[in-house]
């Protein structure tokens, strides 16, 4: 890490190795696009694991990361910087991207569907052969060191005519799917996660399972990984298995009343 890399606004260098177990080839396959400076899109539905994964290979790959996290409201200017008045004089400040292409970092845009169109625009130099970053208000444009890599994820699930990663943007990338682990791997996480008994994380795996197949019934995405380790750790931490089955699995994916009695039922009948 350059001696730059520590003032990136939102910077991350992970003291230790962020637990990650992999589903298939996906830790292989970022680095051999990190070494051959390619970048990756990262597919999968939420709570499966993908910012996990960035974390990790970061970790695994020595660099820092920097994570920005994609809305409606974020404009390219907050990305790339802008000029501030600093004591009775206007001088420019990088922005996160900006600051990152500068010191070599790993930038990680989560869920790059919901990004504005100014911001797409930004990224795609970054993203193809050129890897550069055009800065219009300073007149000049930046060329990434090798060891920059943009990582960028999204829920295929999401997309619709309104929001969709649109072709001159996804053939950009390396594309990586992620799904949900399958049963002994997510109860090995659980168990990793929170400490929780094993055969309770099998209990908690076989629920998810049931919910995930409501989909089929309206249920907008299924139980993630991420709201099983809540509820893990909410059991693990004394609360009795449906109430924290409601909190963090029922009540989180649906306000529907009859979704959320099936699911409560599918709790009870399990972990009952």
């Amino acid at each position: 890490m350059s001696a730059g890399a520590a003032g990136v606004p939102g910077v991350r260098r992970e003291a230790g190795e962020p637990y990650y177990e992999s589903q298939g080839d996906e830790i292989a396959v970022f680095e051999a696009a990190y070494s051959n400076r390619l970048p990756v899109l990262l597919k999968g539905p939420t709570g499966c694991g993908k910012t996990r994964l960035v974390r990790h290979m970061a970790w695994r790959l020595g660099r820092p990361l920097v994570t920005v996290a994609c809305h409606e409201d974020l404009t390219a200017t907050d990305l790339v910087g802008r000029f501030l008045l600093r004591g009775g004089e206007t001088a420019w400040s990088d922005g996160p991207l900006t600051a990152a292409v500068r010191d070599g970092c790993i930038v990680y845009l989560d869920e790059v569907v919901e990004a504005r169109k100014d911001i797409i625009v930004v990224i795609h130099p970054l993203a193809d052969d050129r890897r550069t970053l055009p800065i219009d208000k300073l007149g000049i444009v930046l060329e990434a060191p090798s060891e920059f890599m943009l990582v960028a994820s999204f829920n295929p699930g999401y997309q619709s005519a309104l929001k969709d990663l649109k072709q001159s943007t996804r053939q950009r990338f390396v594309s990586i799917p992620l799904a949900y682990p399958e049963p002994d791997l997510e109860r090995r996480i659980l168990v990793h996660e929170t400490g929780i008994e094993t055969a309770t994380a099998a209990r908690l795996v076989t629920l998810a399972s049931s919910i995930r197949r409501l989909v089929e019934e309206g249920l907008e995405e299924g139980a993630s990984t991420r709201l099983l380790v809540y509820a893990a750790a909410l059991m693990r931490s004394g609360v009795p298995p449906l109430e924290a089955c409601a909190a963090a699995i029922v009540e989180p994916l649906s306000d529907d009343p009859d979704l959320r009695a099936a699911m409560q039922a599918a709790a009870a009948s399990i972990l009952g």
